[in-house]
């Protein structure tokens, strides 16, 4: 895909708010609808940086108009297949708020096989690998430059897939590359054509439609919570419920397979079940003071045991803030796993550390 334009380094958020004064959410939204249009015609390196700061801009107009009172659509139970010993699975086409929520309810998850389109979920694939080099390259060119070096001022650094977003002062304090990085991740808000590209992918599996539908307002995504993710098989593991450091939250997070993972490449270990609460985190033999012990997580799964899919590029697993799961990694595992996460808020309960954006 050809772009326009390269030259944008960063998006400047204090701009997008600037022009946002005076203007009301209603008119703002639309802004972002006609860019996200218009690049869907031509795309364009440039639009696609705005339209990270624009979503910053919606995003916090939409957490500070929030009203509370947003609830849970009815759970379609009758809707969901049987399960026979593994993870039960639907179709795209059987995807809606009240499926979404019965198996949240019963299973802890939804899986979606095939939600988004194989050739779509490879050249995701393909877009993470290019962000990871663009980051490398920029890390390197800003060393270069930090030494004096006019060659590495030269450097014709890639900005289509790494564009570093920096949100308004009021949401700078949980900004931690170092550790995300470390975490063989890149967060999606730094990756503007990736960020395009995921949310373009999510609508024809109906994906927009049912997150809106089961968080019942409107939804934030944030830069702290979506994530772009390469897990080498010597990850480790750690299991935990992202509601134990999330806080009071309305969340559902979308986890989407970019790679054939599960066996020869880290997958998910998952607690197929509801749990109704946090578990208490450190105990002895966890890993981390946020993690929870194998030991722990067999008896949270109790008769149903402990599941580990196989998942296929495109595959989807659909799961809150209670969800007990962990990285699937195996030392002896060939391939590492390519995926996305992405965690959606309701805009009325969304983390308070966190930097929104529209979704």
């Amino acid at each position: 895909m050809l772009f326009r334009s390269r030259r944008s380094r960063t998006a400047d958020p204090e701009r997008e708010l600037e022009l946002a004064q005076g203007r009301s959410t209603e008119e703002l939204i639309e802004e972002l609808e006609s860019l996200t249009r218009e690049n869907q015609e031509r795309p364009d390196a440039d639009t696609e940086v705005k339209l990270v700061a624009l979503r910053h801009a919606v995003g916090i107009r939409q957490l500070d108009e929030a009203q509370k009172g947003a609830a849970y659509p009815e759970p379609a139970f009758d809707r969901l297949p049987d399960r026979n010993g593994d993870l039960a699975g639907v179709e795209r086409d059987q995807l809606s708020p009240e499926v979404l929520r019965a198996g949240i309810l019963r299973d802890g998850c939804l899986l979606i096989r095939g939600a988004v389109d194989r050739d779509a979920a490879l050249a995701l694939a393909e877009g993470i690998d290019s962000a990871f080099q663009a980051r490398e390259k920029a890390q390197e060119n800003y060393s270069a430059e930090r030494r004096g070096d006019p060659w590495g001022r030269r450097k014709n650094v890639e900005r289509m897939y790494y564009s570093e977003f920096t949100p308004t002062p009021r949401f700078r304090k949980a900004l931690s590359r170092d550790w995300i990085q470390g975490g063989g991740g890149l967060w999606i808000a730094d990756s503007p054509h990736l960020l395009f590209e995921m949310l373009e992918a999510f609508e024809p599996a109906g994906l927009g439609a049912a997150i809106r539908g089961y968080l019942g307002e409107p939804p934030l995504m944030t830069v702290q919570k979506c994530t772009l993710r390469k897990v080498a098989p010597d990850a480790g593991r750690g299991w935990h419920q992202d509601g134990a450091f999330m806080g009071d939250v309305r969340a559902l997070n979308v986890w989407l397979s970019l790679s054939h993972c599960g066996d020869e490449a880290p997958g998910m270990d998952i607690v197929p079940r509801r749990l109704d609460g946090i578990l208490t985190s450190g105990q002895e033999g966890a890993d981390f003071n946020w993690s929870i012990s194998e030991q722990v997580a067999e008896e949270a799964a109790g008769v149903t045991g402990i599941v580990r899919p196989i998942f296929e590029p495109g595959d989807v697993l659909l799961f809150d803030d209670l969800f007990l799961h962990t990285t699937a990694a195996e030392p002896s595992m060939p391939k590492s796993r390519l995926a996305i996460e992405s965690w959606f808020f309701g805009a009325s309960a969304s983390p308070e550390q966190y930097s929104p954006l529209a979704a």
